[in-house]
């Protein structure tokens, strides 16, 4: 008796369209509940009941259909394995599947019960709701049999088929990683652009990266940094004067495991003719072919089986990051299809020709809106920039430019010189953003500065990659546009606005509205055990923008003329109505860059710091004076002449001697109001009557430094401060371990110590700048302010027991959802422009910011 053989899993790609195909009966539902999840299945029956209430309603059938396809067509577009339960068994039924799985460049999968009609009968006779003739079945059985070997003709790319009940039973499902999906390797990497035979340069750039090589040329081998490898973008071939000798490194490093490799189009051209397809041998082909003569037939099948092996491209790093020849968009990333193959070695073009005779392609790039980092080559150009997180890294080394890498994750960009023009360009390489390389590029995107006012102008919905999806209302949008379009600076210099700041929960007992605790026992109840206590400084929020040099000015922010950065307040506005004093401030804070030594630290020639300028600005103190010194000087006047009258009536009588007390009890609240805001002010004539504190670097070249803790701000910050003292002030602060009740105590007293002698309060945040509690982001910082200061916010009284009782029942949670909501699209903002994006997308953040302001949350919160 021979062995019965072990049923293979049926292969399913993780990513597709499931059809199962069966007579009625067969068992499909029970087969699909088996082996994949609720939300993956759509059955036919359950959408006929959903839109006739009856699932047996065959009249609903078209209905059904429609709404089954367009749920598989969302769940496909969102990268989800979708299961179409039906009997499908006629070409008919199965061709809007198939082209649905085309339209989203995933994979369709046929998985066929092929049982017995009895077996069928049986089981339908069982069932009142499958009352119908065997006639049904016996069709539905001839036409599924009919197609079977018709499957794989009608698109399907796999094909399984049960024909017994005990192929069902034994079934199992392997869900296998599409070629392209690599998110679990997260590198760091070396990516190298177009190498197209410059063997010699390709040496040195592997060398300056850090790679050390041997065996060259004949029989290389090669040893990565620590855990790096290189990924190779295609175009290893033609034009240069080496094309074996670099298919040879790079075949070598793929083996070893010290690269990854896509395919260039040349390298496609190139297989064809290894396989002996005809092809037209130009742009360079000639050179390899030629090249390869002195090649053994070995080594040329080892190549034809290389690039035959190649994937178009991968997406890498947890979805961060995707590389491929020509680029790949957002809606062909971890798929696969020809159309998304062709996507990625050729482009997309119009079908038109320049004058050239080069093919003129779309500028996908300047569309892009992906959340990952597209990495590719192809089209040559003279600078590798960015552009919507895509970069061409392919700087024409071939036609005597560079050969150039890009360190990921740190962005860095790494590049050696051609030695010599090896192939003359059929038409003179042009910079990133114009008709450049081997092909013209047609777009008819906005210049990288335009702004368009539909851009911000109703309800928006606005991605941000720290807190989803922000919405701003029509109506915050319209009040902000006015302040924007009217007020704000330069909107090339305005990379930033700062979110608003909850306070702490209201104190729950003693004489106080706000105490350090309430905040303690937030972050603490959020999973913080480390946080940073920082004195909140009595002035005005400023965001600085600081270039090293005009150099840096029109590079990276377009901007030719005026003052070497800007300065603005927490609503875009410039914080100096002088230019001369902005220019002269920022001119200080450059000079105290370089003495401290952090432009090449850095690694910058810009920076953008949030600070605090002390004073209040002269609006404030215009407020101040013109409103809260009014009601105090009315206030003491009144409420002396009460407390001289209410004096003389207890003298009298002892009954009035509690309303006495009252009033003096006014009349000291009335004077700490005065002294509180007498506090804030003071005249500005010139630079010197300024300070200066800032408390953290936001961004600087390359980088939005939220991942680095407060540590490195008030460090590095603190040394800019001892750089220029007459101007600049450090923050005091104290680190509090929430596990250490000591530690706490420290820090209220110095809270204690702060508000006693006349300070506003301090601000609490959690030691890293972005945290995840149990329930979402948390809170970056919460501000706990003085009593005294808290006169100028609730009025001189408010401290009495009954309009304490009052506000203790403020609400906080509308305004710390408002703070979240403006901290990261802050922080989206500063993203944006340290990628390249282009301004209209740095713009609708910080518009964004603004128009959150305008929510209606009580302002003395």
């Amino acid at each position: 008796m021979s062995e019965a053989r072990e049923q293979k899993p049926l292969v399913v790609p993780a990513l597709s369209l499931v059809v199962l195909v069966g007579a009625s009966g067969s068992g499909k539902s029970t087969f699909a509940r088996a082996h994949f999840k609720p939300s993956e299945i759509l059955s036919s029956d359950h959408y006929r009941g959903v839109v006739a209430d009856d699932e047996g309603d065959q009249s609903a059938t078209a209905d059904a259909f429609d709404v089954l396809r367009y749920i598989a067509g969302k769940r496909l577009a969102a990268g989800r394995l979708a299961v179409v339960d039906a009997t499908n068994v006629q070409p008919d039924a199965r061709r809007p599947f198939v082209e649905l799985a085309r339209q989203h460049h995933v994979l369709p999968v046929a998985i066929v019960l092929d049982l017995p009609e009895k077996l069928c009968h049986a089981r339908n006779a069982a069932r009142p709701d499958r009352q119908f003739g065997p006639h049904v079945v016996r069709n539905q059985t001839r036409d599924m049999r009919r197609s079977l070997r018709e499957l794989r003709r009608e698109g399907f790319r796999y094909v399984h088929v049960l024909s017994s009940p005990e192929e069902v039973a034994a079934a199992t499902i392997e869900r296998q990683r599409l070629w392209t999906d690599r998110r679990d390797d997260h590198g760091p990497f070396d990516i190298i652009g177009d190498v197209h035979g410059c063997f010699d340069e390709l040496v040195e750039l592997l060398e300056a990266l850090g790679y050390r090589l041997s065996g060259l040329p004949d029989a290389p081998r090669v040893s990565p940094p620590e855990g790096r490898r290189a990924i190779f973008l295609g175009d290893l071939v033609d034009r240069g004067p080496r094309s074996p000798d670099v298919l040879r490194l790079a075949m070598a490093m793929v083996e070893a495991g010290a690269a990854i490799c896509v395919p260039g189009n040349h390298e496609v051209k190139l297989l064809k003719k290894l396989r002996g397809r005809d092809v037209r041998v130009s742009h360079g082909l000639e050179l390899t072919l030629a090249q390869l003569e002195a090649e053994t037939d070995v080594f040329k099948a080892k190549v034809a089986e290389f690039i035959d092996g190649l994937v178009s491209h991968y997406v890498l790093d947890d979805g961060k990051l995707a590389v491929a020849h020509a680029g790949v968009k957002e809606a062909y990333q971890g798929r696969g299809s020809s159309a998304v193959r062709d996507f990625c070695l050729y482009g997309e073009t119009t079908g038109e020709t320049d004058e050239y005779g080069l093919p003129v392609r779309f500028n996908w790039a300047s569309e892009y809106r992906g959340q990952a980092m597209v990495v590719y080559g192809h089209t040559p150009t003279t600078v590798a920039e960015w552009e919507n997180r895509t970069i061409c890294i392919d700087t024409g080394c071939v036609f005597g430019g560079a050969l150039t890498a890009l360190r990921y994750p740190e962005r860095e960009l790494v590049e050696v010189k051609a030695r010599r023009v090896y192939y003359e360009p059929q038409r003179p390489l042009e910079p990133a953003r114009g008709v450049s390389g081997t092909s013209g590029t047609k777009t008819e995107a906005r210049a990288h500065d335009e702004l368009d006012i539909d851009d911000v102008r109703g309800r928006r919905a606005i991605r941000t990659r720290v807190h989803g999806m922000v919405t701003i209302r029509e109506e915050n949008a319209a009040a902000a546009l006015e302040a924007m379009s009217r007020f704000a600076v330069d909107p090339r210099w305005l990379i930033y606005l700062p979110p608003t700041m909850s306070p702490s929960e209201t104190a729950k007992d003693g004489g106080l509205l706000e105490h350090p605790r309430e905040a303690f026992v937030y972050f603490r109840q959020n999973g913080v055990g480390r946080v940073v206590c920082e004195e909140k400084h009595m002035g005005s929020r400023a965001v600085l923008v600081v270039c090293r040099d005009e150099a840096a000015r029109r590079r990276r922010f377009r901007v030719v003329e005026g003052p070497l950065g800007a300065c603005v307040t927490r609503t875009g506005r410039p914080f100096f109505a002088d230019e001369a004093r902005t220019r002269e401030l920022v001119d200080r804070v450059r000079a105290a860059m370089d003495r401290a030594d952090l432009w090449a630290e850095l690694g910058t020639d810009w920076v953008c710091l949030d600070a605090e300028i002390l004073p209040w600005s002269a609006k404030a103190q215009d407020l101040l004076r013109g409103q809260y010194a009014a009601v105090g000087a009315s206030g003491r006047a009144s409420l002396g002449a009460a407390v001289r009258a209410l004096e003389q009536a207890a003298a009298r009588d002892e009954s009035a001697r509690p309303l006495l007390q009252r009033h003096v009890a006014r009349r000291a609240a009335m004077e700490g109001y005065v002294a509180a805001y007498r506090r804030y002010c003071w005249p500005v004539r010139s630079l010197a009557d300024i300070r200066l504190a800032p408390f953290h670097l936001l961004a600087s070249e390359g980088a939005v430094h939220a991942a680095r803790d407060h540590g490195f701000h008030l460090r590095l910050l603190g040394r800019l401060c001892e750089a220029d003292p007459a101007l600049m002030a450090p923050t005091p602060h104290r680190v509090v371990d929430l596990s250490d009740p000591a530690s706490e105590a420290q820090a209220v007293a110095f809270w204690t110590e702060l508000v006693e002698r006349g300070g506003e309060g301090m601000v609490v945040k959690s030691w890293e700048w972005v945290v995840r509690g149990p329930r979402g982001l948390v809170q970056p910082a919460i501000k706990c302010r003085g009593p005294e200061y808290l006169r100028i916010i609730y009025g001189p009284e408010y401290l009495m027991p009954e309009h304490l009782a009052r506000l203790r029942s403020r609400g906080v949670g509308a305004k710390r959802a408002l703070a979240l909501r403006e901290y990261a699209l802050g922080l989206e903002a500063l993203h944006r422009f340290v990628e390249g994006e282009p301004l209209y997308r740095v713009h609708e953040c910080v518009f964004g910011v603004l128009a959150l302001e305008s929510e209606p949350v009580d302002p003395r919160l």
